[in-house]
């Protein structure tokens, strides 16, 4: 297990470890106030590909947040990365929102409506009936299938909401299809697109979130040290039931902070 006064950059889970919904965590702030003060840098990575880097920029310059547009890194991100390394030009059918076509437009991916080589399925919190029978047809006809990440639910303030996860769940029922490649957390596809994108090493980050199956399931996956917030999702009993063993566990991030300003050894 690593020391985590050695580790040189910090990946950091948003939803439900840096804040929930529009509500900064208290220990935010003095955590983020102590990376910088140390030359540690941190990178905001989050599996929500509803929204697109440009989008969350926002969101943390409005709550007050040091950052710059090139420390977020999401699952719609690492997509791109993916399908431009896998299939540079391919015809891809996306089902998501907005903000995620933006991105994927940016990335210079070739988005159709018909005869794609490819269905890509992300967060789409502008799912549309007509969108979900496109999807299923295409599924079913056998077309190469790629989730942006497997999450079941995404926290919000008072519980949460259905995610991509859900809605492979229904796609299954629907088809009997599943998709043959998941990009984001806990697949280390995600730490290899950000890896190739900021010239790092696993064994130079640690990743912290508050979700023992795609947060702490990555870091291990990936080879970088893995870090549970039990700040939202994942409770002590969740973790003594669990076959998943992060190396090191918080109440919150304010347990990193500790550690390395050196007041916990």
């Amino acid at each position: 297990m690593r020391d985590l006064r050695e580790i040189k950059t910090f990946l950091l889970d948003m939803d439900g470890t840096i804040y929930l919904s529009n509500r900064l965590f208290d220990c935010t702030t003095p955590f983020l106030d102590c990376l910088r003060a140390q030359g540690k840098r941190y990178i905001f990575l989050t599996n929500n590909s509803s929204r697109n880097r440009h989008v969350y920029y926002k969101k943390l310059r409005n709550m007050g947040i040091p950052v710059k547009l090139d420390d977020i890194f999401t699952s719609g991100e690492a997509t791109t990365i993916y399908m431009n390394r896998r299939a540079p030009g391919a015809r891809v059918y996306l089902v998501g929102t907005p903000s995620l076509t933006a991105e994927f437009r940016r990335a210079g991916i070739n988005l159709v409506d018909e005869n794609p080589d490819f269905v890509i399925l992300g967060f789409d919190q502008t799912l549309t009936y007509k969108k979900l029978v496109k999807l299923c047809n295409l599924v079913s006809a056998g077309v190469p299938f790629i989730a942006t990440h497997p999450d079941y639910v995404c926290p919000v303030e008072g519980g949460s909401i259905p995610d991509v996860g859900a809605m492979l769940a229904l796609v299954k029922v629907a088809t009997g299809g599943e998709p043959e490649y998941v990009v984001g957390k806990p697949n280390r596809g995600m730490i290899d697109a950000l890896c190739e994108k900021y010239g790092l090493r696993p064994d130079e980050i640690a990743v912290a979130g508050d979700r023992l199956y795609t947060d702490v399931a990555v870091g291990l996956n990936s080879g970088a040290t893995a870090i549970l917030v039990l700040s939202c999702e994942t409770t002590r009993e969740d973790l003594a039931k669990s076959d998943i063993v992060p190396d090191y566990v918080f109440e919150d991030l304010s347990g990193i902070t500790r550690i390395l300003a050196g007041v916990d050894n």
